[in-house]
């Protein structure tokens, strides 16, 4: 399992190490239990944040969601301080990227208490839900996510030809319209009436501006069914190039023997994340 630099271990055969085996790791029974127990926290957190923006709650449900709030506060603020303790360089820690999420997700409840006006930020509070990504260590997916980048690098030219078609086809359906339907029936200039076309070729068809002529009408109809298949056309650019590459760069199923890290190509000698010998 790869450990971020800023949540390094400490030394072993000291209660730091052991605070940092069930805190970060999950290999052990511990470790798994914690990792459950925060998510279902996290759940039940993200629960009470929808609830409390229902109006017309009764004044008891209100106080069992404010005592639900507080009871979850205390023990995630207990946990980022726990965290805190577990890493050799708190500091680093804290300003990581999941050390942020996790003060940003205590923050805000005590900014409400002490702070005029903070309730707004209490919304913030569905930034929780951010850390089950580092619970289910979806780390470990990286190499898909890289496959992903690189797919979408390499169709970035016929992606742009085609927004640049797409475009074409928007201000010549745009001018049509405007020509055939008027500012009488809706379509009072021609930016608008390219937002018109942009909204029907995507098939969103909000319905505040329609064709009434026959003629208006039948254009909408062919730029409809057009949208269908242009809808189509951008997925079908990236998963080529995502087939071509997995073909191009397959992906051997070994694990670094130094931090368990995968996704490794099959001509691979060094690790990706660590650069031990493979």
């Amino acid at each position: 399992m790869t450990t971020p630099i800023s949540e390094a271990p400490p030394p072993a055969d000291s209660h730091r190490a052991r605070l940092h085996q069930i805190i970060f790791e999950a290999d052990t029974f511990a470790g798994r239990a914690f990792d459950v127990s925060l998510i279902v926290l996290i759940l039940v957190s993200i629960l009470a944040v929808s609830v409390e923006t229902l109006r017309d709650l009764s004044p008891r449900t209100q106080a069992v969601m404010v005592v639900l709030e507080w009871v979850l506060t205390a023990i995630f603020t207990l946990e980022y301080i726990l965290r805190l303790v577990a890493v050799r360089k708190p500091l680093r820690y804290a300003t990581s990227f999941f050390g942020v999420v996790d003060l940003l997700a205590i923050l805000p409840s005590w900014l409400g208490l002490f702070v005029p006006g903070a309730q707004a930020l209490l919304v913030v509070r569905v930034l929780r839900l951010l850390r089950i990504f580092r619970i289910l260590k979806l780390a470990r997916f990286l190499s898909e996510a890289e496959r992903l980048t690189h797919a979408l690098r390499a169709s970035m030219r016929k992606i742009a030809v085609f927004l640049l078609t797409v475009a074409t086809i928007v201000v010549i359906v745009g001018s049509i319209m405007f020509v055939v339907e008027g500012p009488e029936n809706g379509f009072t200039s021609l930016p608008v009436s390219m937002y018109w076309a942009v909204v029907t070729l995507t098939t969103v068809g909000y319905g505040d501006i329609a064709p009434r002529t026959p003629l208006g009408q039948l254009l909408a109809s062919l730029v409809m069914i057009l949208g269908y298949g242009i809808i189509a056309v951008p997925t079908g650019i990236v998963t080529s190039e995502l087939t071509a590459g997995r073909f191009q760069h397959g992906v051997s199923t070994q694990s670094c023997p130094s931090c368990s890290a995968g996704g490794h190509d099959l001509d691979a000698k060094y690790c990706r994340v660590c650069g031990a010998a493979l």
